[in-house]
């Protein structure tokens, strides 16, 4: 029997394609680590100019797969999708992530909302034995851990 392709349907894709080899990923092990990493991938001219929110994968040995820009929004907010989320950790076959935004004010206090988004997705992210490893806020003046304080 031949299978006819059809217009009418998508095709789909799962790719993860990285060029750089295990022994030379960073080790994330502390909030400390995190924002190291977040450092290098900050955009230096909108960090106070409007809110960015990243997202940061890593495998079982807590070795960063890659990271990703989730949204830019304006200076008071930005919007962040649980599905994307968990949409790029499937993709990257990540066992945990990390989470940072900044706040353009420089304020290093975590909002309700922010509280919220992370409990919603640390919550989800368990449904698929993957774990929400940190949320990060930043600013110019250094970061407040979300997982440090006890917030989620």
């Amino acid at each position: 029997m031949e299978i006819k392709k059809s217009n009418c349907i998508a095709e789909m894709q799962l790719t993860y394609k990285t060029k750089v080899k295990p022994s030379e990923r960073p080790f994330v092990g502390s909030s400390q680590d995190s924002y190291k990493q977040f450092q290098q991938i900050l955009d230096e001219n909108s960090i106070e100019h409007v809110e960015t929110m990243y997202v940061l994968m890593l495998n079982r040995a807590n070795k960063v797969l890659g990271w990703y820009t989730l949204s830019k929004g304006g200076v008071t907010g930005t919007v962040c999708d649980v599905k994307v989320v968990l949409q790029l950790a499937l993709n990257s076959n990540a066992s945990a992530f990390i989470l940072a935004h900044n706040h353009p004010s420089g304020n290093l206090k975590a909002s309700q909302d922010d509280i919220r988004l992370t409990k919603k997705i640390n919550e989800a992210a368990k449904l698929l034995d993957i774990t929400l490893f940190d949320h990060l806020i930043l600013s110019t003046d250094g970061y407040l851990s979300m997982q440090d304080e006890g917030l989620f």
